[in-house]
């Protein structure tokens, strides 16, 4: 959300939401504009029904014939029957129109969510995206499918009642109007008041959904740790923090409507106390009396409304200034407007000087240097913040470098397009996610080309088929979130499986067996052997015994490369590498 340095800003950008706002309405601007004839409509039916009775209730004291109760209650029937048919007209098309306003708002942000680069995650909590998604979405909801259109008929309403009152009687009239300068501060005062209220409840609810987006996916961290009473105790304080805020928007609305409604009624005693006088002199009929007693209660009603609705609105810019936060976040890798096409991505990866740091200012990779040729095998080895990691992320192009050139097949990655050049990179990492479903649909990852043998036949390759064909329903298994059901191990083959089966040219595994016990290592270490020929292959661990068979191992050491070779060229240089390995032996022995 903005931050606003003085009111003159805070006005400018709610201005700038609610045009944008508006904007989303031009496609069904004829359904709108035959919502508002609707409108003028219903407004001349309610001012005409108080004159109808009014006028009945002087015929009737003049002629004293009952015939004009039946004609008027004739009249009163059949203008009802219309109210009834315009309002349900008028409803069926603002929520219709609405709920799709609604759809391609929150369609558009979640694509425009995916489109935002991986260091925008990295700094977002996930409970706020959630929240920007569904309850600020929802919150402009009641906008498009009320809030402007009655407005706009309160507005029509308030002025057609003044007119009428003032063409009756302008005593009364202006004698009913006495006291809106009162009501006019009292509803300038609660907007004001109502404003904070509604931001400060979004914001609580925003905080709120974010910290249990976090402990829910940690919760076996909370139990492990036994901290379940602490994280209770936050959640209860986040909690009362929201109640406060709901608690203190619906006091602004118990004080607010009482106070209109006590004006409504002494403006209403005013009015009959001077009428009854006009009437009793022959001024003015009981009729026209009755008119503006029913007028002065249907007069200050939309004015109350008026004055909710204009806080409603704020509340609904205060999402949409949420939304449109996220919605003006440019991705920071970002797609190139003519995108090189190569007909093959053989897999030759070049980095040249590269330099990068995640925040712009401190490097993790410093002039790093090296070619990886097709079907090589590479494997970067390092102590933990080296930059390992890092190299894979940046081959991928999940974050952009500050200085230097990364090139795939001689071409600098940022002139491909982003979709080709991630679909030839199979990830297989030691963190697994998988995703509700079935096992075949996390393996497909829903891409249609890939068929049901495919999937047998990847999931074969890496021996997942084992524990697969033993489920009741195999491939059609369901699978829980997060694959919660499956062992860290049948989580990682899964994972294998679903890489294998998109056929990458460049397999990337970072820390890929560190969840599978050494027998099932042993299965897939074959299967590997086999799907690396001819692909290129980077790897990253931290236990050396994987990685020995390599062409080449890079040492990683404060973000640079400090050793290089095979892996017998690199103990007999007795550098980094030897230490790294005799370190590892040494655990293993003691072990």
């Amino acid at each position: 959300m903005k931050n606003f340095t003085d009111d003159s800003t805070e006005s400018e950008y709610r201005g700038n939401a609610l045009r944008k706002l508006l904007a989303y309405m031009k496609p069904y601007l004829g359904w709108f504009f035959l919502c508002l004839i609707l409108i003028l409509a219903l407004t001349g039916l309610d001012l005409y029904r108080p004159m109808l009775i009014g006028d009945a209730i002087d015929l009737f004291e003049a002629e004293g014939n009952y015939d004009v109760i039946v004609d008027t209650a004739i009249k009163y029937s059949v203008v009802l029957a219309l109210g009834f048919v315009f309002n349900i007209t008028q409803a069926w098309i603002l929520q219709k129109t609405g709920q799709k306003i609604i759809f391609t708002i929150r369609r558009e942000l979640y694509l425009h969510i995916q489109s935002l680069s991986s260091r925008f995650f990295d700094l977002t909590p996930v409970g706020k995206l959630v929240t920007r998604v569904t309850n600020d979405v929802e919150a402009l909801s009641e906008m498009y499918s009320g809030i402007l259109v009655r407005l706009f008929r309160n507005i029509v309403k308030i002025l057609g009642l003044a007119g009428v009152m003032l063409f009756l009687d302008r005593k009364l009239a202006l004698i009913s109007f006495a006291l809106l300068p009162l009501v006019a501060a009292l509803t300038v005062l609660f907007r004001r008041i109502a404003r904070e209220t509604y931001r400060l409840s979004r914001t609580r609810l925003t905080d709120l959904n974010t910290f249990l987006s976090e402990n829910i996916s940690g919760m076996r961290i909370i139990q492990i740790f036994g901290r379940e009473k602490r994280k209770f105790q936050e959640f209860d304080d986040r909690s009362g923090k929201l109640y406060r805020a709901y608690y203190k928007e619906m006091m602004v609305f118990a004080i607010f409507r009482p106070l209109i409604y006590l004006l409504s009624v002494l403006s209403l005693m005013v009015v009959l106390g001077v009428g009854s006088r006009e009437v009793l002199g022959g001024s003015i009929s009981i009729g026209v009396l009755y008119i503006f007693a029913q007028y002065i209660q249907s007069f200050f009603d939309p004015i109350q409304e008026l004055a909710e609705q204009f806080s409603t609105l704020q509340s609904s810019l205060a999402s949409a200034e949420k939304i449109f936060a996220i919605l003006e976040e440019e991705p920071q890798v970002r797609e190139p407007e003519n995108p090189v096409i190569l007909p093959r991505i053989l897999g030759r990866i070049e980095f040249s000087h590269v330099w990068f740091a995640y925040d712009g200012e401190n490097y993790v990779l410093r002039d790093v240097s090296f070619v990886i040729e097709p079907g090589q095998k590479v494997a970067f080895v390092g102590a933990t913040g080296a930059g390992k990691t890092s190299i894979l992320n940046l081959i991928g192009r999940y974050y952009d470098i500050q200085r230097g050139t990364i090139t795939i097949d001689g071409t600098d990655i940022r002139l491909l397009s982003k979709k080709q050049l991630r679909s030839a990179i199979g990830q297989m990492q030691q963190d697994v996610f998988i995703f509700q479903g079935t096992i075949e649909s996390n393996i497909r990852l829903y891409n249609e080309s890939i068929t049901r043998e495919d999937v047998k036949q990847a999931a074969e390759y890496v021996n997942a088929s084992r524990f697969i064909e033993k489920l009741p329903r195999g491939y059609e298994e369901p699978v829980s979130e997060r694959g919660a059901t499956f062992s860290a191990g049948e989580r990682q083959l899964l994972s294998f499986a679903r890489t294998l089966a998109h056929k990458p040219a460049i397999l990337v595994m970072d820390e890929a067996t560190a969840n599978i016990d050494t027998e099932t290592e042993l299965l897939i270490q074959e299967a590997l052997q086999k799907l690396m020929e001819g692909r290129t292959t980077i790897m990253v661990a931290h236990r050396l015994s994987t990685i020995q068979h390599a062409d080449c191992i890079m040492v990683m050491h404060k973000g640079k490369i400090r050793e290089r070779g095979t892996h017998q060229e690199l103990l007999a240089r007795n550098g980094i590498y030897k230490k790294l390995y005799e370190l590892q032996i040494h655990h293993d022995v003691t072990a």
